[in-house]
């Protein structure tokens, strides 16, 4: 029999009780950023601990130096952990025991990438942290029902720049203060900030967009007033497309984007162009041009010019409307639904470049997928779809969807998925049952995704649709089904 009202602990574990983080922006010859973390802990388990696990930022895109650690003042050793590599272990120099409270400091610097290294890049007039993986973090304890690591409702981000420098950082209740050579940003963080960011730097700022979503552009020099309005109407055609087909994007008030020119091009994305992005381009193998640092905030390569800005972001941007940040796993997804943001994607490309783009877009993706009969049954298929054919297919999945219930009853159907799962994640049973309720009682989607996704090729009434040279170039008209 379970006692409901029981708060004993079940397992080994602890309570992050106050934590206070401090990054120190450190221009030179290879600009630096000096964290220093300091986290008080209660020991609230069921037993003594000898060791504490950390997650530190680690890989080929962080590179770190110089780590410390201390335990109540005294120094411990922070090692690879023999069981997880990705994490490191430290020994305690004594047993902690139960209801006892320790102080952890962990410092360490994260070094600019030099040319000749892949990693983070910074100069000496700007820099940024992405939304995970610089800061620590503290899985729970080895043990059956082990917990533990979770940061307080409430803690304190503090960054340190020189004067003159723009910061735009997670968390609420920001604080200015200036101190000799030196401004010191406080912003107070909570569960709704997720994880923490730091976008700073000289930067000049300016406000793009209309009234529904602003941004705020922050380039290293002041575009001309033609580039400005040009970019502002760009951009409010890509979100007032976001939001006709997935709905508004979440936001407690107005909506605020910040779009930020890289420190410098090289080092400032985690990757290039993968190949489910390659969809969208005229070739295969360019670089990346934007990518989001956090949940409202996008690094942009602006060398392709204010003008074109709208169209560098809108990838990018389209994450933002469908869970970037909110939703876990978001970049976990299986086709098809891992092939979503760039359709999303393709949806800001058309606003901008006209209905035409949609054709040429399909028939793009249709090149990459070999002729096959449309009614061969799955089971005669002798091996499995190259993984290049399943992202084209499952890219043009959502706009064979458009086209046999309408842009309308999609419209709905994907805003009410998009609705109902925010912060929960959606996966393709979600996708049916919302468009199953859109078009009620005929319930069919399910038989529709079968014959999309689970035979060779994609149907040839779809293909003699769209690959003629010929074939409409206008969104498909206004039907209900």
């Amino acid at each position: 029999m379970l006692c409901t009202g029981c708060v004993a602990p079940l397992g080994p574990g602890y309570l992050v009780e106050n934590q206070r983080i401090e990054i120190q922006f450190l221009p030179g010859d290879t600009p630096k950023i000096r964290v220093n973390a300091i986290y008080d802990f209660k020991n609230t388990g069921n037993r003594p601990l000898s060791v504490l696990d950390a997650r530190l930022p680690a890989g080929r895109r962080l590179h770190l130096s110089a780590t410390q650690a201390t335990w109540d003042n005294t120094p411990v050793d922070v090692a690879p952990s023999p069981d997880t590599p990705r994490e490191s272990v430290m020994q305690l120099p004594q047993p902690w025991l139960v209801s006892a409270r320790h102080t952890l400091r962990l410092a360490y610097e994260i070094v600019s990438a030099s040319p000749e290294e892949s990693g983070l890049t910074f100069t000496n007039d700007a820099f940024f942290l992405p939304s995970a993986g610089w800061s620590p973090e503290f899985p729970p304890p080895d043990g059956l029902f082990g917990f533990g690591g979770v940061p307080p409702k409430k803690w304190e981000l503090t960054v340190r720049v020189p004067q003159g420098f723009l910061v735009h950082t997670s968390g609420a209740s920001q604080k200015l203060s200036r101190k000799s050579a030196e401004q010191v940003v406080r912003a107070v963080q909570t569960p709704a900030d997720h994880y923490p960011f730091v976008v700073a730097g000289r930067y000049t700022a300016e406000e793009i967009g209309d009234g529904n979503h602003r941004a705020f552009l922050w380039t290293r020099a002041k575009p001309a007033a033609s580039s400005l309005q040009e970019a502002s109407q760009h951009l409010a055609r890509t979100t007032a497309a976001y939001d006709a087909m997935f709905g508004s994007r979440p936001s407690k008030g107005p909506a605020r984007m910040w779009i930020v020119e890289c420190p410098s091009s090289h080092g400032c994305f985690s990757s290039a162009t993968g190949p489910a992005s390659s969809l969208l381009l005229d070739e295969e193998g360019a670089p990346p041009t934007a990518e989001m640092a956090s949940v409202d905030t996008l690094l942009v390569d602006l060398t392709v010019g204010a003008p074109r800005l709208a169209a560098t972001v809108a990838p990018s941007l389209a994450a933002s409307w469908l869970g970037y940040g909110q939703n876990p796993g978001f970049y976990e997804q299986v086709p098809p639904l891992s092939l979503f943001p760039v359709f999303a994607a393709a949806i800001g490309r058309e606003a901008l470049a006209g209905p035409s783009y949609r054709g040429q877009v399909i028939r793009r993706a249709l090149l990459r997928i070999p002729r096959s009969p449309a009614q061969q049954p799955a089971s005669s298929r002798t091996k499995e779809e190259d993984p290049a054919v399943v992202r084209a297919k499952s890219f043009l999945f959502f706009y064979a969807l458009q086209d046999h219930y309408g842009p309308g009853t999609f419209r709905k159907a994907i805003s009410h998925m998009l609705d109902a799962r925010r912060g929960r994640g959606f996966d393709l049973s979600d996708l049916i049952a919302a468009f199953d309720q859109e078009t009620y009682p005929n319930h069919s989607t399910a038989e529709f995704v079968r014959t999309w996704i689970k035979r060779p090729g994609v149907p040839d009434d779809f293909r003699a649709r769209y690959e003629s040279s010929s074939a409409t170039e206008n969104s498909p008209k206004e039907t209900l089904r």
